[in-house]
């Protein structure tokens, strides 16, 4: 696991912790819980993907095992679930005491699984999904009652509020070492979400020029705005550039990573911004 940080000089007597994971790796964001002032972010990134929910318990352990940051008294945790087990429902369809069938044609499921949803809180949308129960137990053992949501509902949250007061269709794409959302969305609507798996940078573009197809988003004209995990060196970027013309990075109103050698200001946008 390769483990980067970046702390501040705040200092609190009451601390809230934000904590995000997928089989990829696991970020944690402590901050002052009166004033939301960050304190400190760290980032472990595993050197490949965990096959399951139980080994990447058996990594989440480690850290809290090894990390003192995360050995203290926290005011609140939220927890951050990222995971391609997860469908969208309109609300005028949604039946929060039947959810299994909304993911029957999309995630794989067996009849012992947890499923669970979230309520957006500025569309008429829900997320149905299942949740990594092993690592939800493992937070209560350690802190008692938490919070916790789906990466999907707080990005598209996020980015819809972001968005409420444009005119033009915004299309945005967010970057995970092994997957990538979209959403497309404009004056605070959700006009598309999707969340695609890809291993070459091939993939990676199809996906992005696919739904500008489907949406009838003209690459030369539209403009897209990454989130995350991609920097204007990488291929990932090169190759978008080559079929989209207008691309920028998101710019966020916290500036907790501007000038800092290890993140870049729009990475992490789920935990910080």
């Amino acid at each position: 696991m390769q483990k980067k940080t970046k702390k501040t000089s705040v200092i609190a007597q009451h601390k809230s912790l934000s904590i995000q994971f997928s089989l990829d790796g696991f970020s944690f964001c402590i901050s002052n819980s009166t004033t939301k002032e960050i304190i400190l972010f760290t980032e472990y990134t595993f050197a490949s993907p965990v096959a399951s929910p139980e080994l990447l318990l058996e990594k989440i352990i480690h850290v809290f095992d090894t990390d003192k940051d995360l050995q203290q008294d926290f005011v609140s945790v939220f927890a951050v679930h990222q995971n391609n087990l997860a469908t969208l429902v309109p609300t005028p369809l949604f039946d929060r005491n039947n959810l299994a069938p909304y993911l029957k044609y999309t995630v794989k499921t067996l009849a012992t699984d947890f499923i669970t949803y979230d309520i957006h809180d500025t569309s008429e949308i829900n997320t149905v999904y299942i949740p990594y129960v092993n690592i939800n137990n493992y937070i209560f053992q350690n802190f008692g009652e938490f919070e916790y949501k789906h990466h999907s509902t707080v990005l598209i949250n996020k980015l819809l509020a972001y968005s409420k007061e444009n005119s033009e269709k915004q299309f945005f794409v967010h970057v995970s070492p092994n997957h990538i959302d979209i959403v497309v969305c404009k004056e605070g609507n959700l006009i598309f979400y999707n969340s695609f798996p890809y291993t070459t940078k091939e993939d990676f573009i199809y996906y992005i020029l696919f739904v500008a197809e489907q949406l009838q988003m003209n690459p030369d004209s539209f403009q897209l705005t990454f989130i995350g995990n991609i920097e204007k060196e990488s291929d990932l970027y090169l190759i978008t550039y080559t079929y989209v013309r207008n691309i920028h990075f998101m710019n966020l109103v916290n500036n907790f990573f501007v000038d800092d050698e290890d993140f870049s200001n729009h990475s992490n946008f789920i935990l910080i911004a």
